[in-house]
């Protein structure tokens, strides 16, 4: 009964040993490799973020109010094709949104109201309908018909638009004067005073 004790011990003082050796033997690698790349973890986890930025592909400079915003050309669900630079000379609402949003079926009543008084004041609506992340072209034409929609409906088939313009929370909307200029940001629903007012401070 003795031995038996003494073998469990030693098995265990063995076991302790071996623990103890290979964690000093992580330990050592880890040191070797920051010194081999001359980097810490604050260092690498900096180039991560660096990295996701790049992929991500946002470049915050480029919609900045004050800043003429990056070009684009789309399919609309009419099937035509609009680019943004054709509207150089109008007043544009450029507003990013989908069906399944309920702030965007909030908004849509107000901005038809409002484009239906001013578009022949030289006022245009793009409603970049975020189409990869929606649920379908059919789900959009009922959208379309059910809120009596008659403003512009480019379809973001790729996502590339809405990532570019940073539509990350909808509906987000860009007021561009008729120098092609970014005015004003909203992330968020707007009503129809709000459109008459963002739009009656810009040239």
């Amino acid at each position: 009964m003795k031995l038996k004790k003494n073998s469990i011990a030693v098995v265990i003082i063995f076991l302790a040993v071996a623990i103890i050796l290979v964690n000093l033997w992580k330990s050592f690698e880890l040191n070797e490799q920051q010194t081999i790349t001359g980097r810490d973890n604050s260092t690498i986890n900096n180039e991560q973020k660096s990295e996701e930025k790049t992929i991500k592909g946002v470049d915050l400079a480029e919609v900045q109010e004050g800043k003429i915003p990056p070009d684009f050309q789309l399919n609309t669900l009419n099937g035509n094709t609009v680019k943004l630079s054709d509207y150089r000379g109008k007043k544009v609402i450029l507003n990013f949104w989908a069906t399944w949003c309920p702030p965007c079926k909030a908004e849509m009543p107000h901005m038809q109201n409002f484009y239906e008084k001013n578009k022949e004041n030289g006022i245009e609506i793009l409603a970049v309908n975020l189409t990869s992340m929606d649920n379908g072209v059919e789900a959009i034409q009922e959208f379309k018909n059910s809120y009596g929609l008659t403003f512009t409906i480019p379809l973001d088939e790729t996502g590339d638009l809405g990532i570019q313009y940073q539509a990350f929370t909808i509906p987000t909307s860009y007021i561009i004067d008729t120098n092609g200029v970014i005015s004003k940001k909203i992330v968020g629903p707007m009503d129809e005073q709000t459109m008459e007012a963002l739009i009656s401070e810009i040239p």
